[in-house]
């Protein structure tokens, strides 16, 4: 995947590889969108990521989905450990950023497929049944629920251990 800007600190850039690992373990990060007007929005998410696709849910109406359904471009940010140092001024940190189109999964089986992948991320797998779980939950609030692909264009890391 290729990487549209170079970082500016590159002794702090971190491989592609160790970039996904960190949006991996990530519990959430901010989906970063354009308003109609123009303006700037940012929404928190979780999200999992199925090779280089990002999935991501929410309510079908609202800020969020108006603004996808005008402009797929996305932004999507992650943050890992963080850590203030003080006595240098700085601070220990680790971040990706991804870019690429939001998609929203309209067909059911499509939603659901998605869906339990996002739940076998954030699901307690050591319940039994949990996945059978997660469809109940899920088949109930089907139809109030919007199910976003970001297929991801490009992405960065930087860290300063």
């Amino acid at each position: 995947m290729p990487m549209k800007y170079a970082i500016r600190r590159k002794d702090r850039a971190i491989s592609p590889e160790e970039a996904f690992a960190l949006l991996d373990a990530a519990e959430y990060g901010v989906l970063s969108l354009v308003d109609a007007d123009g303006s700037p929005y940012g929404v928190p998410l979780n999200h999992a990521r199925v090779g280089n696709t990002l999935i991501l849910h929410g309510s079908t109406t609202g800020r969020k989905m108006d603004c996808i359904r005008r402009e797929s471009r996305v932004s999507y940010c992650a943050v890992g450990k963080t850590e203030p140092v003080r006595e240098k001024f700085t601070t220990r940190y680790e971040s990706v950023i991804v870019s690429g189109r939001a998609e929203l999964v309209e067909e059911p089986e499509q939603k659901m497929k998605w869906l339990l992948r996002l739940c076998e991320r954030f699901a307690p797998e050591e319940k039994p049944n949990h996945l059978d779980a997660a469809k109940a939950f899920a088949d109930r609030f089907m139809n109030e629920t919007a199910v976003i692909l970001v297929a991801m264009e490009s992405i960065t890391g930087k860290a300063n251990p």
